[in-house]
This record gives structure tokens, C-alpha cells and sequence, in this order.
């Protein structure tokens, strides 16, 4: 066998084993996260030759929190937590939406989520959209499954992505954000709300309304499954 018939074998046979490998790694799209090289604050560090994984921002650089002149407007965070065993710091998220909840602020909240975030998450936030039913890799998922994450969580999901979600800090203010996440705790409520706890005019109103067309449809069949003797 010639030499260059048996570098084309070997060169096929090394694509394989990649093929293989790369087929059974589950998070080869979320690769960078999990397997790139990092260090965590406070530990040593090879890679700078002092050794400090920390090293003082460049002269001139102002910090995040000095667009708001409020840390925990900007990041979404108090005061970090406890270490924990993998050498991180407890995430402290803070717990409601720290301005003024105003209908003012919810309309705005509600036209910002209507334009960036329903058309993957749905209108209602339960993960039912075009975008979500055409995307078999991981759809995005319900809002409503978040009820217990803090305001913090979901803003700093809003401002730095998760997963396959990019970060919307570009599209979004720091106003805007919590505005979309104080409107996403209204969709979080609404959907839960059972209509005799809501006021007379409300309800009313509720019931005025014509019936949707799925309540207009003759419930399906029900389908009988033939038991084997």
C-alpha cells in the first residue's frame, strides 16, 4: 500500500472517530461553557505572570453600576453570598423589581416583551409561538415555569442570555428590562388567577368577552385503546 493511500485512510478514519465523538457529546453547541479554560476570583493563575486571577480594571474604566449609581438597579444582585464548594460565590438575586411597579411601567414593559421577547416565548409567556414550535433543538420554554426564580434571576437573564438566548442588554435600557420582568410577573399572575378572586367589573368584562375558537370546536374524540387478552 502506498504511502499516500494510507495517509488518506488514517485522515478518514481520525474524521470518524471525531464524527463519533462529536455525535455523542450533549453539549457540543454550549461547548465555550463548559470546557473552556477560566479561572475563578480569588485563585492563582498561570496564565498572568504575577499569578492573580483578579488584576485592577484599566485607568479610565467605569464601572457598570455607575450608569444607574445603583448596583443593584444595573446588576439584578445584592451583595454576594457564602463561597460555595466550586469556588464561586452564592449569587444573591434581588427578590422584587426595584422601581415603582406603575401601569405606566407595565405598558412599557408589555410593548418591550411584545417586540423582543413574545415572538420566541409567546404572547402569554407560556412558550407557545411559531419561533418555539418550529425550533426541535430546545424551544423555548414557559415563563410560568419561573414563578419561584427571583426578579434579579430573570433580569440578569434579560441583560446576559442563557443557553441558546442571547443578551438582550443591547436592545433593552436597564428601565426596559425591569419593565419586561415586572410584566412578565403579570403574565405569571394572570395565567394563574382563578376568575372568582377578580373584581365584579373585571369578571364582567371577562365574561362580555366572545368565546375563543377553541372553545368554539366539538371536543375530539375519545380515543379507545383495544386491550390484548
Amino acid at each position: 500500500m502506498t504511502a499516500p493511500r494510507l495517509t488518506t485512510r488514517f485522515a478518514f478514519a481520525a474524521a470518524l472517530l471525531a464524527s463519533a465523538a462529536a455525535a455523542c457529546d450533549e453539549n457540543i453547541l454550549d461547548a465555550m461553557a463548559d470546557r473552556q479554560p477560566k479561572a475563578n476570583r480569588y485563585r492563582e493563575s498561570k496564565f498572568f505572570a504575577d499569578g492573580l486571577t483578579m488584576k485592577a480594571p484599566p485607568e479610565g474604566a467605569v464601572p457598570r453600576e455607575r450608569i444607574t449609581l445603583n448596583a443593584r438597579l444595573t446588576t439584578g444582585r445584592e451583595t454576594d453570598g457564602p463561597i460555595q464548594s466550586n469556588g464561586e460565590p452564592m449569587p444573591m438575586y434581588v427578590t422584587s423589581v426595584p422601581i415603582p411597579v406603575t401601569r405606566k411601567l407595565l405598558d412599557l414593559g408589555r410593548k418591550r416583551y411584545d417586540i423582543t421577547c413574545g415572538t420566541c416565548h409567546g404572547t402569554l409567556g407560556d412558550g407557545d409561538s411559531i419561533v418555539a414550535r418550529n425550533m426541535a433543538l430546545r424551544p423555548p420554554p414557559s415563563l410560568h415555569r419561573y414563578t419561584d426564580r427571583p426578579a434579579g434571576y430573570i433580569y440578569e437573564v434579560a441583560t446576559k442570555g442563557f443557553g441558546m438566548m442571547a443578551s438582550y442588554a443591547a436592545e433593552l435600557t436597564v428601565e426596559e428590562r425591569w419593565a419586561v420582568v415586572a410584566y412578565i410577573r403579570a403574565l405569571q399572575l394572570s395565567q394563574s388567577m382563578p376568575a372568582a378572586t377578580l373584581p365584579a367589573d373585571v369578571r364582567g368584562k371577562l365574561e362580555a368577552l366572545p368565546p375563543s375558537q377553541d372553545e368554539l370546536l366539538p371536543p375530539a374524540p375519545a380515543q379507545h385503546r383495544e386491550e390484548k387478552p
